[in-house]
């Protein structure tokens, strides 16, 4: 029993390591992007986002979200709270990333600890923690989602939605004749690397979660999930490859990776649930979906740089639908945590961010964004031997 005590504390805490070098994968990402006048600034937000976002958890999110500190004992305290932890902050960079080059710094900061210490805390709570809906109509724990298509991307898409709705384009972004702007991407070998860094970490976010690996039947599941994993990503990618070919007629790396993260994000509901070749399926689609949205939210005007509304909001309900079509779980139970959550994240979101706004303008004027926010709010330039494009 101590030993498997032992063990499971360490995967805890290993699968935890993996999940943060998640925060290096959407830094790069976004960085890599956005233009090079505000590569500096999208930094600045993740690492923020990392320390303040754990920090509102530690303090207020956990002990609301799960109850107490001694719920587990087939482990460290400690080390459950450090996996779950790991999670708050990909909330909110779901978020940052897709109001890029047109936020403030201050006012996401502040957005960060409301999802901290209560927004993402209220649907660990009804999911996965101590439940406070549990005998009412609005009781969802019927769900089946393992690692959080919909507990962390959805929430997180939905979250950017509200944002994207109150805070407009950026400059620029969309012509007074409809026509839209291409913005390109600044340094696609950060993408590339940010991708894979995510890929990597999602190995400890999906393992992680099937929460314990001493015992035979337990290995058996974290490696199935593993696998399952990467199969869904790799089918993504694929996709998103063949599907941008055929569209475009042109192979473009950033939609065959967010291909791949679309995939990823679809599996994270139920890989521990599927045999070995049903993630092929799930990926694809996930991947095809990435495709088919960006250019959705595009003539919808919703201007998303690092395309996290196709990626994460979209994957994040087909992913939670499709352990409802292919395991053995209610749809209907999926479907009512879908929209449960989405009742419940968006207005808070809405609120939260509008309220903010007001205050402190989180939306940077037209005039600073020509001059770049690393030099309006950071003063420190990523690349400043480079011209800066406007």
């Amino acid at each position: 029993m101590e030993m498997n005590y032992v063990i499971d504390t360490f995967f805890a805490i290993f699968a935890m390591t993996l999940i943060i070098f998640m925060v290096p994968g959407f830094a790069m990402l976004e960085a890599g992007l956005v233009r090079t006048k505000n590569v500096t600034s999208v930094l600045t937000v993740n690492v923020m986002i990392y320390a303040v976002a754990s920090l509102a958890f530690m303090l207020i999110g956990y002990t609301y979200a799960f109850g107490s500190w001694d719920h587990q004992d087939i482990m460290s305290k400690y080390a459950f709270f450090l996996f779950q932890m790991a999670f708050v902050g990909k909330v909110v960079n779901i978020m940052s990333g897709g109001v890029s080059e047109r936020s403030r710094i201050i006012p996401l900061v502040l957005f960060t600890i409301a999802v901290g210490a209560f927004i993402y805390p209220t649907i660990v709570n009804i999911t996965w923690g101590v439940n406070f809906l549990s005998g009412t109509a609005f009781d969802i724990s019927a769900m089946h989602d393992l690692a959080g298509s919909t507990v962390i991307h959805s929430t997180g898409g939905w979250a950017l939605l509200a944002a994207i709705l109150i805070m407009g384009s950026r400059r620029g972004r969309f012509k007074k004749n409809g026509a839209i702007q291409v913005i390109p991407a600044s340094n696609i070998p950060l993408v590339v690397l940010g991708a894979f860094l995510l890929w990597i970490g999602w190995f400890g976010f999906n393992g992680g979660s099937v929460g314990a690996i001493s015992s035979k039947e337990n290995a058996d599941a974290v490696a199935l999930t593993i696998m399952n994993t990467n199969t869904s990503g790799l089918a993504g990618a694929i996709v998103g490859w063949l599907f941008t070919y055929v569209r475009y007629k042109k192979f473009d790396v950033t939609m065959i990776l967010n291909g791949a993260l679309g995939g990823l994000v679809a599996i994270t509901a139920g890989p521990d649930l599927y045999d070995i070749y049903t993630p092929i399926l799930i990926g694809a689609i996930g991947g095809a979906l990435v495709v088919i949205f960006v250019p959705i939210f595009d003539r919808l005007k919703m201007d998303d740089p690092v395309g996290a509304l196709s990626v994460h909001l979209v994957n994040g309900i087909w992913g939670t639908l499709a352990v409802g079509i292919f395991a053995d779980v209610s749809l209907w139970a999926q479907f009512k945590g879908i929209a449960l959550v989405a009742l419940i994240v968006f207005p808070l979101s809405f609120v939260t961010i509008y309220v903010i706004n007001k205050i402190f303008n989180l939306r940077a004027g037209d005039d600073e964004q020509l001059e770049g926010i690393d030099a309006i709010e950071c003063g420190i330039e990523a690349y400043p031997e480079f011209k800066r494009s406007i």
